[in-house]
């Protein structure tokens, strides 16, 4: 198969940008990192050329700057929510990612329980098994209002309740089993914590897709929607970034729905923001590595047929919990 993207580009290319947004802030950065790190077959499929565990060979790139902070929502535990993709419960994927950062030398520093609010049986026995690895706990709890009331949120009422992570390095990955985790939050409640102590703290976020300097109907872009339309996830034109910069960037829904918010806490925290749009808080290099746009094409036409065939299947079988990967 003829390779449509870049690896090795991507790899030193992606290490880079993040190493030039920790110099931005100064400090220390805090970097939302959304998807798949060890298996992420959907972008190996629409980027012939990515390796499934391309991030994390970028990430080990970093590995003497960076920690990571495994973010688990409480309730997740309690439901004994699955990952479709695995059929393994939040809890246990949490043990196995720390199992596996660990394996390939990365440094583990905690887990957050986020949405904290009371003991429950599921919780105390999850924490229990993290204790008898030595990893270190930290309890994060509900705002009311979150995440339209920024007074609050952005109060010792607030962000200021939250359990402070003690973190040791200038790279902090903040990544999860899942959707719905809290990990922008507990990157936010940091800034909020670390700004009281005089540290200087930034955020950033990394996602694959959509691709932000592709076009808004590409292939690859329509195939991310493909593989979250579950999610209720649509991509859609950056207007922040079209009214600040008379650009086009591609983001999604989600992003620019929460970005008036994060743009308030942001000036909460530190009197200004540092961002101008949800395209700009992002770090992915991704469409600078692809070398055969037509190659990039015709795969992602293959996936999004590959996820309908897959769909019909699931509602035929009547499985929502069907395999996603």
């Amino acid at each position: 198969m003829k390779l449509s993207f870049d690896n090795q580009k991507y790899i030193e290319l992606q290490s880079k940008h993040i190493k030039d947004r920790i110099s931005q802030f100064g400090g220390k950065l805090y970097l939302e990192f959304g998807g798949k790190l060890f298996d992420d077959y959907h972008a190996s499929r629409v980027l012939p050329g990515f390796k499934p565990d391309s991030k994390l060979q970028m990430l080990l790139q970093l590995k003497d700057k960076a920690e990571i902070v495994i973010v688990v929502n409480t309730d997740d535990i309690e439901k004994n929510k699955i990952r479709g993709d695995l059929g393994i419960t939040y809890d246990l994927d949490v043990l196995r990612l720390i199992d596996a950062f660990k394996n390939v030398g990365l440094y583990v520093g905690s887990v957050v329980l986020t949405r904290f609010e009371s003991v429950h049986p599921a919780v105390t026995k999850f924490e229990r098994k993290l204790t008898e690895q030595g990893i270190k706990i930290y309890h994060h709890y509900t705002i009311a209002g979150y995440p339209s009331n920024v007074e609050k949120i952005v109060s010792d009422d607030g962000f200021g309740k939250n359990e402070y992570i003690e973190t040791e390095r200038e790279l902090v990955i903040v990544t999860g089993p899942g959707p719905g985790s809290g990990k922008m939050a507990v990157c936010l409640s940091q800034l909020y914590n670390d700004n009281k102590r005089g540290i200087k703290a930034g955020y950033a976020k990394f996602e694959t897709f959509p691709i932000w300097n592709k076009p808004l109907r590409h292939p690859v872009n329509l195939a991310y929607e493909a593989a979250t339309a579950d999610l209720n996830d649509v991509n859609m034109i950056d207007p922040y970034h079209l009214e600040k910069y008379g650009e086009m960037a591609v983001n999604y829904n989600r992003d620019v729905e929460i970005f008036p918010v994060l743009d308030a806490i942001f000036k909460g925290i530190y009197g200004t923001s540092p961002y101008n749009s949800p395209t700009d808080m992002g770090v992915n290099m991704v469409g600078n590595c692809i070398v055969d746009d037509d190659g990039v094409c015709d795969a992602s036409k293959r996936e999004m047929v590959r996820r309908y065939f897959d769909a019909l299947c699931a509602c035929r079988d009547d499985d929502t919990e069907r395999n996603r990967n």
